[in-house]
């Protein structure tokens, strides 16, 4: 009786309506498959010599781990600044003084604004006319600055929603306890928020890890760089590109798993932590005696 609250069920004709829709779909895209596979097939592209190289010891540690280390090391290096960045921001826009959310709301509101392609641009020309910055570290940190300001104001925006989707109860009940609106938001509010907000701050996690490719325009040496230089030597800028495409999908499948098993263990944490305080009896209460 509680199935089908908001629609109908489907009746033998809408079931077999959706069973051909389902059928004429995988065959388009087979279909799809094949246009591109045959294509590909015939300009050469799955030659055995274009593929070789990547089985080969010498291609993976000159080229694809070099460039894979450079890609891990700006976005390890961008996710903690971006963090603290969106913490320290996030926290800003909460706070009760006007001047200091207006601040921090241009700031995090400019920097989401702007492309991060333009503004790894930007640093890059000034880290290298106008700072002692050696000139081969100043694309890493043209990179890492312009994707710290970026996904440092969404996160920053995460924090602020996800203490605003809190019921406002838990505020009150840390007012009622005695703790200022600032204690309230650093041990009451802002613990919760973070469990709250971890799929989406996985998400920009991947973003970053994505984004580090725009590195290239600029002249930063990462994953996706290197594979142009092998494909340039090999001229198999195609199979090079595909298997760069898979390390990335390998490495953001694990970052989700890795996430995933983290937010189901600390819901688990939380979910033990509120069975125990239901069962403490409050301080100073005496149970009611059972009735005769």
């Amino acid at each position: 009786m509680t199935q089908n609250v908001l629609f109908d069920a489907p009746g033998p004709k809408a079931r077999r309506n959706i069973r051909i829709a389902n059928i004429l779909g995988v065959l388009l895209v087979a279909a799809l498959l094949w246009f591109a596979v045959s294509g590909l097939a015939e300009k050469g592209q799955f030659e055995a010599a274009k593929w070789t190289p990547f089985l080969e010891w010498s291609t993976w540690q000159y080229y694809l781990l070099p460039g894979l280390l450079s890609t891990l090391k700006a976005a390890a290096v961008a996710v903690v600044a971006s963090i603290a960045f969106g913490l320290l921001f996030g926290i800003g826009r909460l706070s009760p003084f006007k001047p200091i959310r207006w601040v921090c709301g241009i700031v995090v509101e400019f920097f989401r604004a702007v492309p991060v392609l333009l503004m790894m641009v930007f640093f890059y020309q000034f880290l290298s006319k106008s700072t002692p910055v050696d000139s081969a570290q100043v694309p890493f940190w043209a990179v890492v600055i312009a994707l710290t300001l970026y996904n440092g104001s969404v996160i920053a925006e995460l924090v602020r929603s996800g203490v605003f989707g809190l019921p406002k109860g838990q505020r009150e009940a840390g007012l009622a306890i005695g703790l200022t609106p600032g204690q309230s938001l650093r041990s009451i509010e802002m613990p919760q928020a973070l469990v709250a907000m971890l799929p989406a701050l996985l998400s920009q996690f991947v973003v970053i890890l994505k984004d580090s490719a725009l590195g290239t325009f600029i002249g930063y040496t990462e994953l996706l760089e290197y594979a142009r230089r092998l494909a340039s030597g090999e001229g198999n800028i195609l199979p090079a590109l595909l298997v760069t495409a898979a390390i990335f999908i390998l490495l953001n499948w694990l970052l989700t798993f890795a996430a995933q098993r983290l937010s189901r263990r600390l819901g688990a944490r939380a979910g033990k932590v509120l069975k125990i305080e239901d069962t403490i009896e409050p301080e100073g209460i005496e149970a009611p005696a059972p009735a005769k």
